[in-house]
């Protein structure tokens, strides 16, 4: 990696014995303390980097980790030991922990049986009840922060942007989470607390239950549904499995307002025990535990080791059916930029899964490590649809609008944007926003504009209801 000497042999007083992962920022190490004689993994970020910002806010994130899960001691939670500065690095020390992300096993599609469904979100929801007794918020409870180790016991990952009762780090209105996971207050930018954590941990239980997320679809249309849609019962989802008993434990979890959802974190787990009714095993069973991947302790997405079977698979050439090949090369360069060569098998694997851009681009930013780095991946999705020829639409596959060219184009006008901004805030609220800057991005034509307004209503009658407000100005 450029700027980062992967052979560095020292940090602090730690020996760095070989590299566990690369990201944008920096390096993860797995070290040995000489002091205490115990193994470690060392979390790392360049400086020069995190000040180009300009606002001190990705430093102040990376020490906010070290405090929020420094001032925290459970066993499902991974320990940070240390925070210190060595040369040109900031970096942080914490227990290393063998085992996989809970993202590994949705992308192998593992199906979960309803004993380690229950396990999981156990021991999952006691680590939370403690954090948020401690005044600690974590405010990204997902797969790729959920560890079950090689023992079967679960550790919570990154604390980057958690938020500590004394903390101002982050003021209202600044949204922060990831995508289909963020709680609607999230999204909003509203001041979130625990109740937050207990929605994400409910987006895992849907996901653990049924195989697929509640929320789907482009990043627009995800936050609309989160904010304003009800998720098929997982009974629905996944039907026979006997699902029928968390179906009311789900709407409860997944509600829109915080003071209908449980009021902790021991209450939803006892409505899972209670939904469950059997004995409940402390740790994962053998049968589905992950042994065979590289250890993994951190966030930053790791690229292949020179020996992953995975790197060397073959990959066919052919793109997956309702793609181009040129676009997904393009993808894949963009996505290479923060996880490296696997970006490859991350592109082919996500785009065998969806045939929309926006959901692509999702998919694949949950491999991508910091905030910050997911929100320059995501700037690229601008970059790859200006390229796409001009008859396309906004997603691969989305149904025509309704909007019939008339004659030639016309140019998108300011007048235009904020007539637009005020129709569609009727259907999708303050995320309107959000769609028309995106959408003004990607074309200057106004009808292409209002195509892909048009098809970022998700809801059909709404569509319906939109399309004629667009056409009468139109």
């Amino acid at each position: 990696m450029a700027g980062v000497d992967p052979i560095i042999q020292r940090l602090g007083k730690y020996h760095v014995t070989e590299v566990l992962g690369k990201g944008a920022m920096g390096v993860v190490y797995k070290a040995f303390d000489p002091n205490i004689r115990r193994v470690v993994a060392i979390k790392t970020i360049r400086k020069e980097l995190a000040e180009d910002d300009g606002t001190g806010q990705m430093i102040a994130r990376f020490r906010n980790e070290a405090q929020a899960a420094g001032r925290l001691s459970h066993p499902g939670i991974v320990s940070v030991y240390e925070y210190g500065e060595d040369g040109a690095l900031s970096f942080i020390a914490m227990e290393f922990v063998q085992g996989n992300p809970l993202r590994e096993y949705f992308n192998r599609k593992t199906k979960f049986e309803e004993a380690d469904i229950v396990s999981i979100m156990v021991q999952l929801l006691e680590a939370l009840e403690y954090s948020h007794e401690q005044g600690v918020v974590h405010r990204d409870i997902k797969p790729g922060n959920i560890i079950i180790m090689t023992n079967g016991k679960l550790k919570i990952a990154d604390f980057g942007i958690a938020r500590i009762d004394e903390s101002n780090l982050t003021q209202i209105g600044a949204v922060m989470g990831t995508p289909g996971y963020m709680a609607p207050e999230q999204y909003s930018g509203e001041m979130v607390d625990w109740r937050a954590d207990i929605f994400s941990a409910g987006v895992v239980l849907y996901q653990l239950l049924t195989g697929q997320k509640p929320f789907t679809g482009t990043a627009e249309s995800v936050a609309y549904k989160v904010c304003h849609a009800d998720a098929p019962p997982p009974s629905v989802m996944d039907p026979g499995r006997g699902w029928e008993r968390y179906d009311p434990v789900l709407a409860t979890v997944l509600a829109k307002q915080p003071d209908a959802r449980y009021p902790v974190a021991r209450a939803f787990r006892a409505a899972i025990l209670g939904a469950y009714a059997a004995p409940v095993s402390p740790v994962v069973s053998e049968e589905t535990v992950l042994t065979e991947m590289l250890p993994t302790t951190i966030r930053v997405e790791p690229t292949q080791p020179s020996g992953s079977t995975e790197a060397k698979a073959p990959v066919q050439t052919v793109p997956p059916p309702g793609w181009d090949g040129t676009l997904l090369k393009q993808v894949e360069v963009q996505l290479a930029r923060f996880v490296g060569p696997v970006a490859k098998v991350m592109v082919k694997r996500a785009a065998t899964a969806t045939n929309d851009i926006g959901a692509l681009y999702a998919l694949l930013a949950d491999n991508v490590s910091s905030r910050e780095d997911k929100k320059a991946f995501l700037a690229g999705w601008t970059e790859v649809q200006v390229t796409l020829p001009p008859t396309s639409e906004f997603r691969p596959g989305a149904p025509q609008s309704g909007i019939e060219q008339r004659g030639a184009s016309v140019a998108l006008t300011p007048e235009t944007i904020a007539e637009a901004t005020r129709l569609l805030a009727a259907y999708l609220g303050p995320i309107a926003r959000i769609v028309i800057k995106k959408a003004a991005s990607q074309t200057g034509d106004r009808r292409q504009f209002y195509e892909i307004l048009v098809n970022s209503v998700s809801n059909e009658a709404d569509r319906s209801r939109f399309l004629q407000d667009v056409r009468a100005v139109f």
